[in-house]
């Protein structure tokens, strides 16, 4: 069943229409990775997708029983954020706060979901740290716990490796990949790394000036929209 339909979007940013006429489905379970040069639509579809922004035309629906506020997310840093004095275990666990609800403060099934998540990411280590701390290979494991906290079924990531090493990199792909397979959580992830991209990915999006392609990793790799894009990197 799919959960995530967009049918005919259009998004826009100041007024001028970045990409148009984009139609796709993805099922649960499967990982999308969207590539595409600077400028080509990529950050603007993602809070299409969060719900951030409004498409121009068409539009953005998600199923399987899936509301906006259950999507986990992990955003690129900002500098202010790399520098937030909370600990680890606070950070991770403010990923539950939709499912508290009304009640002022985290029970004991949002305290046991974040040491699940915490044990997943293999942090517990880093249970009682200070995340502005932490080396940035681990507080992206950090912002990864949290955002599994907040879904059950679906993940978005904003170029999720940015300013990493290469082998922290290939580690965090490595992860992603195996909570896409193991716990059948779909992905969505923006990206620069075509190389990666292709191995990890079942699905890819490519946005280029307002053209779109949208297929499996195999018709991708075939395309004549993935030529330039491979051969320069």
């Amino acid at each position: 069943m799919a959960i995530l339909v967009c049918s005919d979007v259009t998004m826009s940013y100041e007024g001028v229409n970045v990409f148009e006429h984009l139609s796709f489905r993805l099922e649960r379970g499967e990982y999308l990775c969207i590539l595409g040069e600077n400028g080509s639509g990529k950050s603007t579809l993602m809070k299409g997708l969060l719900g951030l922004l409004k498409p121009a035309g068409g539009k953005i629906e998600y199923s399987d029983g899936l509301t906006r506020n259950e999507i986990g997310y992990l955003p690129q840093q900002s500098p202010v954020q790399r520098d937030f004095p909370a600990s680890v275990y606070e950070v991770v666990l403010s990923g539950t706060l939709n499912r508290r609800g009304m009640r002022p403060f985290y029970g004991k099934r949002e305290r046991a979901l974040a040491d699940k998540n915490i044990e997943r990411l293999s942090i517990e280590h880093l249970k009682k740290s200070c995340y502005r701390d932490l080396s940035g290979g681990q507080q992206q494991r950090v912002l990864l716990a949290r955002a599994l906290c907040a879904t059950k079924s679906l993940l978005l990531l904003d170029e999720p490796v940015t300013g990493l090493d290469p082998v922290v990199s290939a580690e965090f792909y490595d992860l992603i990949s195996d909570i896409n397979k193991n716990d059948n959580i779909t992905i969505i992830m923006v990206s620069h790394d075509v190389k990666q991209s292709i191995k990890c990915a079942t699905h890819i999006l490519h946005l280029e000036n307002k053209t779109c392609f949208y297929g499996t990793v195999k018709d991708y790799i075939k395309s004549s929209v993935s030529d330039q894009f491979i051969k320069d990197r």
